[in-house]
């Protein structure tokens, strides 16, 4: 299984396996990658031959999920941005995004959820340049760039498929 979203991916090869205890439950956590770790693994391997080409943007700023850093993701995640010809990559230094899954979208946690993106996140993102990709690969995590710096941040699955041109 190769998934997108941090949460779910990471989910079912974490949180299943204590809901559905067993060996088929242990072999498909064993078996589900993040797309990042999957095409990292791949080229590693020798096996990824991707003709990607160098983008107008020539900088992608980076903000993990808080899922990706509690498992140790963003390393792949870097990686695999790194094939992309002339693409220089920098991780916004930031905690959660605020949102925390649905946990922001409750009036009542507002405040704290845009706390929380006042930290570092809102504040690098809105210092970037207009020519510099903002990448992010939690679904939350892109509206609250969104909402709250005015930019559009993109899954690096799409800096990929536009790095790989028509």
């Amino acid at each position: 299984v190769v998934g997108l979203e941090p949460s779910c991916l990471l989910g079912l090869r974490d949180e299943f396996l204590s809901l559905h205890p067993g060996v088929e439950s242990a072999e498909l956590a064993m078996n589900a990658f993040l797309l990042e770790d999957f095409l990292a693994h791949e080229h590693e391997a020798g096996r990824l031959a991707l003709k990607l080409k160098p983008l107008r943007e020539k900088k992608a700023l980076v903000h993990g999920h808080c899922h990706q850093k509690a498992f140790d993701a963003m390393p792949a995640v870097r990686k695999v941005l790194a094939l992309v010809p002339g693409l220089e990559v920098e991780a916004v230094e930031s905690s959660c995004c605020g949102l925390a899954g649905g946990f922001g979208y409750g009036a009542p946690q507002f405040d704290v959820c845009m706390k929380m993106a006042e930290l570092s996140l809102l504040p690098r993102v809105r210092k970037a340049a207009e020519d510099e990709l903002i990448v992010a690969d939690g679904t939350s995590c892109r509206h609250q760039i969104r909402d709250g710096a005015g930019r559009k941040a993109i899954h690096v699955a799409r800096v990929l498929e536009r790095a790989l041109g028509s």
